[in-house]
């Protein structure tokens, strides 16, 4: 099938596709006489494979690696415990992450529960003091712009 196929089949992206063979997590196709990619049924298999661990977050990496396991049958499946391990463990500290945003944005979201103008907004004149450096309302237990600085990875 070409390219285009397989992105219809896998619910994907043909740049995607060219983004996997690229870095390593597909493997090149062999090509028609007019240099076009034929894949085939292995190269869905493995792009669904892909597709099902990044729905479980996993970095490309560890998916790439899985995909490796899953097809040498000369090793135990500790080495995937050791990834999906290592996963785990992001994902607790994501949720730590997460739950403190929670609680930062609920303080901000308790300045202000009417309709006062703009210009008496507590959710405003929060986030400005925090633009600031200021001590603010969201960040009550350290320095505002260190804690601003520290959660810009959550919006990465």
């Amino acid at each position: 099938m070409k390219i285009g196929e397989l992105a219809r089949a896998a619910g994907t992206d043909v740049e995607t596709i060219r983004y996997y063979e690229r870095a390593g997590l597909l493997s090149a196709p062999p090509r028609t006489d007019a240099g076009y990619r034929t894949y085939g049924e292995d190269h869905l298999e493995a792009l669904r494979f892909i597709r099902h661990c990044r729905s479980l977050d996993m970095p490309l990496a560890d998916a790439k690696r899985l995909g490796e396991l899953a097809h040498d049958t000369s090793v135990t499946c500790e080495d995937a415990n050791q990834l999906i391990e290592a996963h785990l463990e992001r994902v607790h500290t994501r949720i730590h992450e997460l739950q403190a945003l929670e609680q930062q944005l609920l303080h901000l979201q308790a300045q202000c529960r009417s309709r006062h103008e703009t210009s008496d907004c507590g959710i405003l004149r929060a986030l400005m003091q925090g633009a600031h450096g200021e001590a603010c309302a969201c960040h009550t237990d350290t320095d505002p712009i260190e804690v601003a600085c520290d959660h810009d990875h959550l919006h990465a």
